[in-house]
């Protein structure tokens, strides 16, 4: 079977408050890191959110 082309990451915050996302990307047409602007609600701010792995 073919190898699936979307992968599931974890978006951190630069906030450093441990909230994170979990979204989708295909891994074939974004293959650098991705950074997403989006709300934080511990600090209730937009922040940055940088990708990481799941565990």
């Amino acid at each position: 079977m073919a190898k699936a082309s979307t992968i599931k990451i974890k978006l951190n915050s630069t906030a450093g408050t441990g909230y994170y996302y979990v979204a989708k990307k295909n891994s074939r047409t974004m293959t650098e890191k991705m950074v997403v602007k989006k709300y934080d609600p511990v600090i209730r701010k937009h922040v940055e959110f940088k990708e990481g792995k799941i565990k």
